[in-house]
């Protein structure tokens, strides 16, 4: 954990409302409601010299770059500006690259990355130093082989404190305080947390006295409100969909959904859901309307424009601008959608 290593590579260079209008009309236009969204033609993509494999996590600096996180060792972290052209790029030595959060410490940002075929979780500098490594919980005592963990997420807390979700493995959760030190293990299967579920999430802070996990549990089909204890306060229901990944932004939350039911249908193609702060979907980019039934539940959603090939993460910039990093979409470069 004292290990420090530089591994940069300079590189040129609406609860309840029925909704009846079509998610994109002739002007190509995708959402409904008040998010509404273009996408910006060609943004971010580059050449041969910097590709990518599966784009897994995407976030946002300071600065308002946008960071996106691969699975192609050549350049495992690609660093664009708002006009999609390469500020810099490193990273080769993650070639299980899957969660990207960003963190601010006041003086200075930092990421943390998870591996899945590392079996850890990394931080590091904006630039790709190596600041400390999490490998997998031994300390726990849930955990007999390295191999059983398969971290997919760090979630973060305002102290420095963090969560790890192993989301591709035993599906606990590890808590770890602000010193990087084990604290305690929650959830897994005998704390009632389904196979393939906990993938993505956030801490929700809007009530600071009673902060919560939200957690965005994938083939789950559901969104789950844990307490920072492991209590469970409440699932939100997204049939249809498979949330990989929920951001805040101004008031609402926005969900990637990887595919329309998957497993089920592998090659279905997703969308993104837009929520509002009761956590009810107001509107589905690229994807078909949100109907509430008359006892408040939600009719199962699905695709309706061919625009993404498997969401996995999304980014908001201040301008309300949304970036989708997609996973096994033929190695495609990030979706820019401007809102309209």
């Amino acid at each position: 954990m004292n290990r420090r290593t530089f591994l940069r590579t300079t590189a040129a260079a609406a609860g309840g409302t029925l909704i009846t209008s079509r998610a994109a009309d002739s002007r190509g236009t995708l959402g409904q409601g008040e998010f509404r969204y273009r996408v910006v033609p060609d943004w971010g993509v580059l050449n041969a010299e910097t590709p990518v494999n599966n784009c897994h996590g995407m976030v946002s600096d300071r600065e308002g770059h946008l960071i996106l996180l691969t699975d192609h060792v050549k350049n495992n972290v690609i660093v664009y500006d708002k006009q999609g052209r390469l500020v810099h790029k490193w990273g080769s030595i993650f070639p299980g690259a899957h969660g990207l959060s960003i963190v601010d410490e006041g003086s200075r940002e930092v990421l943390y990355i998870t591996d899945l075929n590392t079996h850890r979780v990394v931080k590091t500098t904006l630039d790709g130093e190596l600041l400390n490594e999490w490998g997998w919980p031994l300390k726990s005592g849930k955990y007999t082989r390295e191999d059983d963990y398969r971290p997919s997420w760090t979630l973060h807390l305002p102290d420095g404190g963090f969560f790890v979700l192993d989301g591709y493995g035993r599906d606990y959760i590890i808590r770890y305080a602000a010193d990087g030190s084990f604290q305690e293990i929650l959830g897994g299967a005998e704390g009632g947390i389904a196979h393939w579920g906990p993938h993505g999430g956030m801490i929700d802070g809007r009530n600071a006295a009673a902060p919560s996990l939200l957690i965005a549990m994938s083939d789950q089909q559901h969104l789950l409100r844990l307490s920072l204890a492991g209590e469970k306060l409440a699932r939100i229901q997204l049939p249809g969909g498979n949330p990989r990944q929920i951001r805040l932004h101004k008031g609402h939350f926005f969900c990637a959904h990887l595919a329309d039911n998957w497993p089920k249908d592998r090659e279905s193609r997703g969308f993104i859901s837009v929520l509002n702060a009761d956590l009810r979907v107001v509107s589905n980019i690229a994807g078909t309307p949100p109907v509430y039934d008359a006892a408040g539940e939600l009719l199962p959603m699905h695709h309706q424009e061919e625009i993404f090939h498997h969401p996995h993460d999304l980014v908001l910039d201040h301008e309300d601008s949304l970036y989708v990093a997609q996973f096994a979409s033929g190695q495609t470069y990030p979706i820019k959608l401007e809102r309209i």
